[in-house]
């Protein structure tokens, strides 16, 4: 494996080296590489449910008692955020609640008559969307349906749910408490009103102040807030002041997204302002580096890509001891081979194999009523994109990997070699023999590293790019 080494210590100093023509060099399309191969890359646009689960079958076999993860997606929102890449549906309807998690429940038993008994579930996220849209009791209905129990031990499983501030009520709070959640996530972005204006998600500061307070009040050991830099009309002095009331509130994590502008991909709803409103290349690196220096001097420590945590939280610890893990829910620090995505859009992973749900609440709906698994595309993985696919998570979670010794594949391990040496070139990474430090200047391009690894991303010759820009 390649070896990437890094200090959660970091001195910010080394943000002020990187100059504007370097960024510039840098900052290109790219994943953010919650799997290999990405999704654009997949060989399956007309998968099968029955081809998928073949391969769950097979992957349940090769890795036996193994748990796995869930992610249900919970897609409606009462209104669109113009920044937002996730599938949704927006409507105020909320008769749609019932019947949607009726069939989020059908789903998971047809997947329990593949499940070998006594299956564990380790960890369970709420995904969106506006998990919060939904009521607590149609929440709690769905959870007692997915365990068949009242609560859950929260030492044994971790649970976790995505929040509008805005739509979370203290029922919402307390329900999921008492099941078993001790985590929960605020989509904060940014508290600048016309920054707000623009994205079209308008919270006080008071007002997230409240649901946050309200948390930590009931029992939440672990809030996060996701602050996003990049946005339209977002400036030094405004950004400063989001930093500033989100060190004063001290969430246990933080997610610090750079801005995803891709409103050429179908379905983002990302108008209402162009590119000329959005801070670019240096502009937008300065965002990020000084909530960097902001957050570090404040006792926060950096973890993985674009996430902090204070030190005694669980995701701080998982990174210390080399067991963070990355999937289709980010970072988390339960690592499993099988993450089932239940609802429309969601994404399965069972190591060897992908598989993504219908985009449409409709198309989902129907397949699952007619007793069908809802898939409709997928990729299963050879034996060399397992390998590299090992390579590319190692360099995200734990930013260390080795090349194997025992692989088949020194002619591409060659070619990989040559695509990192611009990267040793600019001081980025070490390569000593089969192993390859990133430095701490190298440590914000860790994106652009993984693409040195990404044997798709090489082949690639399309005209419209596929990914946001990695700066």
């Amino acid at each position: 494996m390649i070896k990437v080494i890094f200090s959660t210590s970091y001195a910010p100093y080394f943000c002020h080296m990187i100059t504007k023509e370097f960024i510039q060099k840098y900052n290109v399309p790219g994943p953010r590489y919650t799997s290999y191969p990405t999704v654009p890359f997949w060989k399956k646009n007309e998968f099968h449910s029955a081809e998928w689960l073949s391969e769950l079958d097979q992957a349940l076999e090769r890795f036996p008692n193994s748990s796995i993860g869930i992610y249900i997606h919970l897609p409606y929102c009462e209104s669109l955020c113009t920044f937002c890449g996730c599938h949704k549906r927006i409507t105020k309807n909320h008769q749609v609640e019932t019947p949607y998690i009726d069939t989020v429940l059908k789903e998971w038993e047809l997947y329990q008559a593949h499940l070998p008994l006594g299956t564990q579930i380790s960890e369970l996220h709420f995904g969106g969307g506006t998990p919060t849209f939904f009521q607590a009791t149609e929440l709690v209905r769905l959870l007692r349906g997915i365990f068949k129990l009242d609560s859950i031990d929260p030492s044994t499983c971790d649970l976790s749910f995505e929040a509008h501030p805005g739509s979370t009520t203290e029922a919402h709070l307390k329900s999921l408490y008492v099941f078993g959640f001790r985590r929960v996530s605020f989509g904060i972005q940014d508290y600048d009103h016309t920054v707000q204006k623009a994205i079209h998600r308008i919270q006080s500061f008071h007002e997230i102040q409240q649901v946050h307070h309200l948390a930590k009040s009931i029992g939440y050991r672990s809030i996060n807030h996701d602050l996003v830099y990049g946005l339209p009309h977002q400036s030094l002095i405004g950004f400063e002041q989001t930093i500033d009331y989100t060190i004063q509130l001290k969430p246990e994590r933080i997610a610090l997204y750079g801005y995803a502008h891709v409103p050429w991909m179908k379905g983002t709803g990302q108008r209402g302002y162009d590119e000329k409103d959005l801070p670019q290349d240096s502009e937008k690196r300065a965002l990020y580096e000084m909530a960097c220096e902001k957050l570090l001097a404040n006792g926060y420590l950096a973890i993985g890509m674009d996430h902090f945590a204070l030190p005694t939280d669980a995701l701080a610890l998982a990174f210390s001891e080399k067991s963070l893990h990355r999937n289709f829910m980010g970072y988390t620090t339960k690592s499993t081979q099988f993450l089932l995505g239940l609802g429309m859009s969601a994404i399965s992973d069972c190591w060897t194999g992908f598989a993504q749900n219908d985009k449409t609440v409709e198309s989902y709906q129907e397949r699952i009523r007619n007793g069908e698994l809802a898939v409709f595309r997928g990729h299963l993985l050879n034996e060399l994109e397992l390998e590299i696919r090992t390579y590319i998570l190692d360099l995200m979670c734990h930013f260390e990997t080795t090349f194997q010794e025992t692989s088949t594949f020194k002619e591409t391990h060659d070619f990989i070699l040559t695509k990192l040496q611009p990267l040793i070139q600019d001081d980025l990474i070490v390569v000593q023999g089969k192993s390859v430090r990133v430095t701490e200047l190298g440590y914000p391009f860790v994106r652009n590293i993984c693409m040195a690894f990404d044997l798709d991303l090489h082949q690639y010759q399309g005209e419209k790019p596929l990914f946001s820009a990695t700066i």
